[in-house]
């Protein structure tokens, strides 16, 4: 039996400000006892005392817009605040501030193309900023992606910037499993870092490249690119999946698709001295006014010797509303598609240290928000619409968090689309357990009545050990960008 964890909502902090990502990256701040919090729409990172996490009070603001266009990300250590700023435009090189706890700027220093994501190696020595490097909507522009690694031994005041890019590796073949998004692209320009882990050690940190179906291995003090790995195609004949809006309701089968897994968010753990990740497995697609790879399996050009025009799998109710990319699956290059494949795994994964897949959650977290949410299964974030998202990637894990409670290790993810938060007992990291699902949406209501729809979208979130908790009890702190609201949950055996 896995350990059962109740999750109950502590504490809220609403913006009041509905789907324009009030509340999307949090960190926390156990020194003083705060979260920060990326503010999209405000422009800036809010700060918030959770000395009472039954309370969460306003404490300030960081200005991330005056090095930039806005703050997209932020990280803390030891009091300590780092800020990802984009530019405008965003293909333009960011910029990562560091600030003390009052706000004040210390050193902004030149990172990459459309920083996304910061985070500090547990020692404190680095900060590392994921730079996706997106291209611009008419794609004419598409700056490389990187990882700027931020060496900070020297003192904030003195940081040095090393880029660690994917240069190395334009053309020359990629790793099974690996793609390029766009065709014609150099991998350098394709490779778009999203998320980060870090090892327990500071020297090793994990990049997922979501868009590309894998993930890079980077050794932190040389910054280098030192591997990456491809996470294949997740066989959906061989698990399941709801892939209609059309089709009357919850209907998870198999069905003869391919999944992309495309990571969004990556956390790193040790169970017995072993490092192990567990990633989010959203997907995303190359969607842009010059470039789409997005269409439905209706409006293609299937092989009928694969699939057999007698089964009707164009039909609306059955594969045609899925969406599934173009740039793959002709596999002789007649026009036909003799394969489909889907965007995102609607799972999680676990991996090992070599980025090798050990454990993949398959349909379970389709099947268990649709018997603890029938009445909502594949809801949108931006409006009531059972069912409305099958066509697209389901529920959409994105965000990743792992901690332990009362000596059992945990991995939270959150459902961006349906919303909620599932955790999983992952201490034998190659059979995970689920161990309970919270959601504090009010589907009752639109997601735009504001506070009364509860928590809509979760984003990012940060486990907050027992050790380091403002009430010596482990808690989850979550940013859900629709809602603009921030929550913290207790953390709790079941008894």
């Amino acid at each position: 039996m896995a350990a059962e964890l109740v999750m109950e909502p502590l504490g809220t902090h609403a913006t009041g400000i509905f789907d324009e990502g009030a509340s999307e990256i949090v960190t926390y701040d156990a020194t003083a006892q705060r979260l920060y919090v990326v503010n999209a729409d405000a422009k800036t990172v809010d700060i918030l005392d959770i000395s009472d996490p039954s309370r969460l009070k306003e404490a300030g603001k960081l200005d991330a817009a005056a090095l930039g266009k806005q703050g997209t990300s932020v990280a803390v250590h030891d009091g300590l605040i780092a800020v990802a700023i984009s530019a405008d435009p965003k293909t333009a090189n960011g910029k990562l501030g560091f600030f003390d706890a009052q706000g004040k700027l210390l050193n902004a220093v030149d990172v990459g193309a459309n920083p996304d994501m910061v985070t500090f190696t547990p020692d404190g020595k680095y900060a590392l900023v994921a730079n996706e490097g997106e291209p611009n909507d008419a794609y004419t522009v598409d700056p490389v992606g990187s990882v700027s690694v931020v060496d900070l031994t020297g003192g904030v005041e003195n940081a040095t910037v090393k880029t660690a890019g994917f240069e190395a590796f334009d053309g020359k073949p990629l790793p099974k499993g690996l793609r390029i998004a766009k065709p014609g692209a150099t991998v350098s320009q394709d490779m778009e870092p999203e998320y980060i882990a870090v090892s327990k050690d500071g020297r090793t940190a994990w990049v997922t490249l979501q868009e590309n179906n894998g993930i890079a291995i980077l050794d932190i003090p040389s910054a280098t690119v030192k591997k990456m790995v491809g996470l294949g195609y997740k066989d959906w004949s061989k698990s399941a999946l709801d892939p209609s809006n059309k089709d009357g309701g919850v209907r998870i089968q198999p069905w003869p698709v391919w999944g992309m897994y495309q990571p969004d968010s990556i956390a790193a753990f040790e169970v017995d001295g072993k490092t192990y990740l567990v990633i989010a497995n959203e997907g995303d697609a190359r969607d842009y006014d010059g470039f789409s790879e997005e269409t439905r399996v209706k409006k293609l050009d299937l092989d009928p010797t694969v699939f057999p025009p007698e089964k009707n799998l164009q039909n609306d109710a059955q594969l045609g509303r899925l969406k599934v990319t173009t740039t793959m699956g002709d596999e002789n290059g007649d026009g036909k598609y003799e394969k489909l494949y889907a965007f995102g795994g609607r799972s999680f994964s676990i991996l090992d240290a070599d980025g090798a897949m050990i454990f993949d959650s398959g349909d379970d977290l389709e099947r268990r928000t649709a018997r603890a949410l029938p009445g909502q299964f594949n809801n949108d974030n931006d409006e009531n619409k059972p069912d409305g998202r099958s066509d697209d990637k389901g529920p959409e894990p994105e965000g990743v968090a792992v901690g332990e409670v009362d000596g059992v290790t945990y991995a939270f993810i959150g459902l961006e689309r349906i919303g909620g938060i599932m955790a999983y007992d992952v201490s034998d990291p190659a059979r995970p357990r689920f161990a309970g699902y919270v959601n504090t949406r009010n589907f009752k209501v639109e997601p735009e009545a504001g506070k009364a729809a509860g928590d809509v979208g979760p984003e990012g979130m940060a486990f907050i050990p027992a050790a380091s908790s403002p009430n010596g009890e482990p808690l989850l702190a979550v940013g859900f960008e629709v809602s603009g609201s921030t929550t913290i949950y207790s953390l709790k055996p079941k008894k």
